[in-house]
């Protein structure tokens, strides 16, 4: 079986900094796209920011300049460093990866992480 794990999260202060990870584990054949998403209360899931295999990115308008999104695919691992956090950033923010599991080429499937809770707040 694939997991995604995310680990990270927690509380700052607005203007702080949180670094998030993702460590994808299991069967795994190959690693395409991946991303991260967010979910504030009472709202739907939105992207934060995704990353291709070969490491082009795209980033959602409102983090855009704040975040980062990198990746080391030696390690299966997804990051986001989130600097200038603002109160509005509070979500749970869950990885997303599309993966081709072993044996089941040419398809990929998207999994998803637990999510972890980042709350801005002085």
């Amino acid at each position: 079986q694939v997991q995604l794990v995310e680990s990270g999260g927690g509380l700052v202060q607005p203007g702080g900094s949180l670094r998030l990870s993702c460590a994808a584990s299991g069967r795994i054949f190959s690693i395409n796209a991946m991303g991260w998403y967010r979910q504030a209360p009472g709202k739907q899931r939105e992207l934060v920011a995704t990353i291709t295999s070969g490491g082009s990115t795209n980033y959602a308008d409102s983090v855009q300049g704040r975040f980062t999104i990198s990746r080391d695919n030696a390690k299966n691992t997804v990051y986001l460093q989130m600097n200038s956090l603002k109160p509005e950033d509070t979500a749970v923010y869950f990885c997303g990866a599309d993966i081709i599991p072993t044996g089941y080429g040419p398809y990929e499937y998207v999994y998803w992480g637990q999510g972890t809770q980042v709350t801005v707040s002085s």
